[in-house]
């Protein structure tokens, strides 16, 4: 029977202090990356799960089948006409041009993606590299259309997961699941190897309510320069490129972004994150309140 008093006393130990200095820290991590050591029932082959390990992310292709795309790709088309759905909170549009950016929660509003999020070559490989049952921490639809499409700056998810949302520990991953080709011209996802064994402490207080625009633009939580160059001198960056049939798996720490699209080719991909129910949130790291439950699981916490 697991101690509560004890659980939630270890869970709000704050070992990755961000925006709390005026100079940026760069930390070694304290947590593993893959938690499952027995690889006998794996869902993927050893070699594929010791490369996740050591670089922070994978890429796998062919995983879901033509008939699959066609249907992610459908309601990827249906929810981007859905007027109604525009006026919702979990829809978020780009600064300047109100194209739809990102529809968070989809795997509540879209019973598509709700079996999605449970899909075995989702929900089980989570499973399996967390060590643990996992429920979602947050879910999004990512469009970057065709010339207007804005960057995503670089960023560690887990430093603003931990500061804003109260996730305590390194025991989570994302998965994005391409709905659109991804090529190297379109803003693909950007990604540094190695990365994610280094936290990387941001300047700046978090300001009151920050989640209204850094959706749109993050200005807060994220690397200085000097950081950055140092985490691209040691791994380099690695473009994460795949037709509209492939599973981009990274972890929470690993430090990422992606270019504006200034081509005719939209680029759009769903993205599911799992995190362990043993690492679910407490109050988050910093003097604010938290972020939405659309943007954040913290009062319905369910297991997958």
């Amino acid at each position: 029977m697991i101690d509560e008093q004890a659980f939630l006393s270890e869970q709000t130990q704050d070992l990755y202090p961000s925006r709390f200095s005026n100079s940026p820290h760069m930390l070694p991590r304290a947590d593993p990356v893959v938690y499952s050591r027995d690889f006998s029932n794996a869902p993927i082959h050893r070699e594929l799960i010791e490369q996740y390990e050591q670089q922070g992310f994978l890429v796998l292709e062919n995983v879901f089948s033509e008939d699959e795309v066609l249907i992610y790709q459908q309601e990827l088309k249906r929810l981007s006409q859905d007027e109604g759905l525009k006026q919702c909170d979990e829809v978020i549009t780009e600064k300047n041009s109100g194209d739809v950016r990102s529809v968070f929660r989809i795997h509540e509003l879209s019973p598509v993606f709700r079996q999605l999020a449970r899909d075995s070559h989702t929900m089980g490989l989570a499973r399996f590299l967390l060590g643990d049952q996992v429920y979602i921490h947050q879910s999004r639809l990512n469009y970057k259309p065709g010339y207007r499409g804005r960057e995503f700056y670089w960023h560690s998810d887990f430093e603003t997961w931990h500061v804003e949302d109260g996730m305590p520990r390194m025991r989570a991953l994302s998965m994005s699941i391409t709905l659109t080709e991804n090529f190297y011209h379109n803003g693909p996802l950007m990604l540094i190897p190695g990365s994610h064994r280094t936290f990387v402490s941001c300047v700046g207080e978090t300001p009151a309510e920050h989640y209204r625009w850094s959706l749109k633009r993050q200005e807060y939580g994220v690397p200085d320069d000097q950081s950055l160059e140092k985490l691209v001198d040691e791994g380099g960056i690695v473009s994460a490129i795949g037709k509209p049939d492939s599973l981009i798996i990274f972890d929470c720490n690993i430090m990422h972004g992606s270019n504006g699209n200034i081509t005719p080719f939209p680029r759009s991909n769903v993205f599911m994150v799992y995190n362990a129910i043993s690492n679910r949130v407490t109050e988050p790291f910093c003097s604010q309140n938290p972020r939405p439950e659309y943007i954040c699981s913290w009062k319905n916490i369910r297991t997958l």
